[in-house]
Parts: structure tokens; C-alpha cells; sequence
């Protein structure tokens, strides 16, 4: 039988979702505990790996099972061998032919911004900015990133294609924070920490808006800011099928 599980995770206990041989990754967690429950090896997929320090609100995984059991079951007896940063919130059974980075439609990260006084207890939740910030600028930014695009300026590492969709970006602003919310079709490595990097020099004017266009025209290699890792959070994933 194969399963959907919706998770949520405090990035900052883990060295990122992925794997690790030397390290401890969510997805080593994931796959230890339900190893334990099948009584063998469970390999876990992942809607998408996140980065060390980067949280997840709603990261979706896939896994089989051969042992028959009650999905409220398995959900209760995850949680509870599960190390305390890692949360089930709910499971569902999908076809076999489901898989959870393949057929995702969109996801949705948020990036938070503190502009208020220092506070040690924000410190690995969100990004402290005591810089200039023009908003107007700064949303003129984010329209500029909307769309089907060339993001190989705005990525880590090397891919054969670059191209993403983006749907949405956009900026509430509650109290002292900045969120900076972003949908789309694809992240590549350190994408949305880039687009929020790119946003952050224009609104402190260290850059402007044509410095944008050009790099997402590939007409300049520029580089732009890359912001920390604490303050993004995975805060859903959807599929057409589940």
C-alpha cells in the first residue's frame, strides 16, 4: 500500500531533508521510524528536498508499506517514535502510481522577515533586516519574477535547464514582520533565499530594477543576495490528484 503523508519540521535540528550518510536529515528520521513499523528497509520520497535550517509547515512525502494497518494507527505510532522537530499531520492512501515531487502542481514557501527590536527567540525562526526597505520597490520586484523565466542567476549549482514557473509573489506585512510569499511550479537549490536576496537589494537600493530584468533576461551574470536560511518555511504543496 502506498501513502501520502503531510509533515512539518523545525529546520533548524535538521542538516536539511535529504539523506544523509554523515548528518541527520528529516528524511533519515522519516525512513528509520517507518523501517521500525515495517519491520525492513522503507525508503520515504520527498515533495522536494529543503535546505538545513529551512522549515516546513506542510512538506508532503510518499512511502509503501507491506504490513496492513489503520492509517490513524500509523499516523499515531509515527508521531510517537518520531524525534520531537518532526510531526505527522495527516496520511492518506494514494494510488501506485502517485508519486510526491512528480506530480505536484504548486507549492507554496514563505519567507519572514523581523523589522522590530532584536529578539533572541526569533533568531532561527525568521531574518532580522535592520536595512533600508522602500515596499514599493520591493513589490515592483516580485511582479517582475512572475511568470515563466530563465531563473539560472537566481540558482545554486549547475542544472541542464533553469526554467520555472512562477504564479504568485507577493508581501504582507503583520506587526514587526515581513512575508514575503512566493507560488510556483519549481524551486531549484537556493531559489526562493535568491529571489528574496534579489528583492531585499532592490528595496535597499544596493541594486535596481533593470539589474532584475537583465539577469532574468540573461543579459548579466550579476549576482544578488542570498538570504539565510531560518526564515523560509515549505507552507503547502498541492496535487490535482490527491
Amino acid at each position: 500500500m502506498k501513502y501520502l503523508a503531510r509533515i512539518c519540521y523545525d529546520g533548524s535540528k535538521f542538516q536539511g531533508f535529504q539523506r544523509l550518510n554523515n548528518g541527520l536529515g528529516v528524511q533519515n528520521e522519516l525512513e528509520r521510524v517507518l523501517s521500525l513499523i515495517e519491520g525492513k528497509e522503507v525508503v520515504v520520497k520527498g515533495a522536494g528536498r529543503t535546505d538545513a535550517g529551512v522549515h516546513a509547515l506542510d512538506q508532503c512525502i510518499h512511502f509503501s508499506l507491506s504490513v496492513d494497518i489503520d492509517m490513524k494507527k500509523l499516523k499515531y505510532a509515527m508521531n510517537r517514535l518520531l524525534n520531537p522537530f518532526i510531526a505527522v499531520k495527516n496520511i492518506v492512501s494514494v494510488s501506485s502510481e502517485f508519486h510526491a515531487r512528480h506530480d505536484v502542481v504548486c507549492k507554496k514557501y514563505v519567507y519572514k522577515i523581523y523589522l522590530g527590536e532584536k529578539n533572541p527567540f526569533y533568531s532561527l525562526y525568521s531574518f532580522a533586516y535592520y536595512q533600508d526597505f522602500d515596499l514599493d520597490l520591493a513589490n515592483a520586484c516580485c511582479k517582475l519574477f512572475v511568470g515563466v523565466h530563465d531563473f539560472r542567476n537566481f540558482v545554486a549549482g549547475e542544472r541542464d535547464d533553469y526554467h520555472s514557473e512562477i504564479f504568485s509573489f507577493q508581501i504582507l506585512k503583520k506587526d514587526d514582520f515581513y512575508y514575503f510569499e512566493i507560488v510556483g511550479k519549481s524551486f531549484y537549490r537556493y531559489m526562493v533565499r535568491k529571489l528574496v536576496g534579489a528583492v531585499l537589494d532592490v528595496a535597499s537600493h544596493k541594486a535596481n530594477l533593470d539589474d532584475v530584468r537583465d539577469a532574468l533576461n540573461c543579459l548579466s551574470a550579476r549576482g544578488f543576495s542570498t538570504v539565510p536560511a531560518n526564515g523560509l518555511y515549505l507552507t503547502s504543496v498541492s496535487y490535482d490528484k490527491v
